[in-house]
């Protein structure tokens, strides 16, 4: 942060000041009391197994200041400042923080994608500006303020993951990040266990309109079936993305060749050869919507392409090692998710083996079930050879496949440590292996283990 006193501080969350020098400079804030310093303000927040308010002491032995909303009184040279609610007041504080700075933002949620769409933005950017960017996967309530704490006022442009898992959340991120430009990569069944429905799944996506101003714009995905059912939802400008005939900004002639993919990019009579440096339909979707900001910034059209022909990114990480590929996506998982990733897998050019490793996919409520069962079936029609998974609810893969392909091999193991015994005697050089599961799955713990037996 720059130039923010507690002073401001109290402005921005209309706080009591218990004790302390209201002069007193802020530079960052902070969630964990192990990570403070003499000018840092350290929130407390009341989690669902730990309140944060018993690390204050600690938190202020180097100095800095707090918030607090369980003290009435305080003494002593660090600042307590009394609020209803701590985690309220720092998105209050980040809001505060953002207004102060005239940079414009592109806000970026979504229920697959956003990650790497984000990402993708930036890198397109980067051909012009000095890029902001969501640190991490700092997308939450806690996170985003985080994040826009170490906004500069060097930076020029700012692009901004948006996540939610409850109703009304997108607009409080939208309240804080206040966007110039609001991007919408599709609307899938993640969250679906609070949220209810993909309709309101797509309508609490769609809430990002909220935070814009009156001259903001959406870009939303004009292939997703859920956004179009809800355009009359949608009350600003927008602009579509995506494949079908009447997205402004759409792809053609898609071609995947080794480690990239080539496409047509069409926009207002302009057609552009595209070649980006990952694999899939659906990163050139991303694509589109990188390429849609970078023309709306003004970023040339040569910059654009070569900032797309290296770009990576953090997920779906493809690794090449000994004559073995892994294809490392063992972040996160949702149907639309895992299908791309299988789809990615199978038309893989390899003379070995293409193996998914897969678990669960959670948070999908009571239909979780029915969706492992869509997955499996996706499965099953694709060249994919090998099935192997931990996890219960992904035995439906397995029933799946078996009723629609038995001739794919599949194996279910009760451990992450099993499954890598397993592997560790199964695959040969030239396989291609794809480990993909929710986080809490801890397939992560499957992947470091191949690249260790890879070296």
């Amino acid at each position: 942060m720059e130039n923010i006193t507690i002073k401001d501080i109290l402005a921005a969350t209309g706080g009591t000041l218990l004790c302390g020098d209201s002069s007193m400079v802020i530079d960052r804030i902070s969630t964990n009391s192990t990570e403070m310093g003499p000018s840092t303000l350290f929130v407390p927040i009341i989690g669902e197994h730990v309140d944060a308010h018993i690390f204050i002491s600690n938190a202020l032995k180097e100095g800095g200041a707090c918030l607090t909303q369980e003290h009435d009184t305080a003494s002593g040279n660090s600042p307590y400042i009394k609020v209803p609610d701590t985690l309220k007041a720092m998105q209050q504080i980040a809001a505060y923080y953002r207004n102060k700075m005239s940079l414009p933002i592109v806000g970026v949620t979504g229920s697959v994608g956003k990650t790497t769409t984000r990402e993708m933005i930036a890198h397109v950017l980067r051909g012009r500006y000095k890029v902001f960017e969501t640190i991490g996967n700092q997308n939450s309530q806690v996170g985003v303020p985080l994040t826009l704490d170490h906004l500069s006022s060097s930076d020029e442009i700012g692009v901004l993951e948006m996540g939610m898992s409850e109703p009304g959340q997108i607009t409080i991120l939208g309240n804080m990040i206040h966007p110039n430009i609001g991007i919408v990569t599709n609307v899938g069944v993640s969250h679906i266990e609070m949220m209810g429905s993909r309709d309101n799944i797509c309508k609490e996506k769609l809430d990002i309109q909220n935070g814009l101003p009156d001259d903001g714009i959406l870009f939303l995905n004009g292939d997703n079936d859920m956004i179009r059912k809800h355009l009359d939802y949608v009350k600003k400008p927008y602009e579509f993305y995506g494949f079908a005939n009447d997205c402004t900004y759409r792809a053609e002639k898609i071609v995947e060749t080794g480690r990239q993919t080539h496409f047509e990019f069409h926009y207002n009579g302009m057609i552009e050869p595209i070649t980006l440096n990952v694999l899939g339909e659906h990163n050139v979707s991303n694509a589109l919507a990188a390429i849609a900001i970078g023309l709306r910034y003004n970023v040339p059209m040569e910059n654009i392409k070569e900032q797309l022909s290296t770009f990576s990114g953090q997920r779906q990480n493809i690794i090449h090692k000994n004559g073995y590929t892994v294809i490392d996506d063992a972040y996160n998982a949702s149907p639309d998710s895992m299908k791309a990733s299988l789809k990615i897998l199978s038309n893989f050019q390899t003379s070995g083996k293409k193996i998914a490793v897969l678990s669960d996919m959670l948070e999908l409520g009571p239909d979780s079930p029915k969706y492992h069962r869509d997955v499996g079936e996706f499965l099953a029609s694709t060249n994919v050879t090998d099935l192997l998974i931990t996890g219960e609810l992904s035995l439906e893969y397995i029933k799946a496949v078996q009723e629609k392909n038995p001739s794919i091999h599949t194996c279910h193991f009760a451990s992450n440590d099993a499954l890598i015994l397993y592997l560790q005697k199964f695959i040969s050089k030239d396989d291609v292996i794809l480990v993909k599961g929710s986080n809490g799955m801890k397939l992560k713990e499957v992947s470091n283990a191949l690249m260790e037996l890879f070296s």
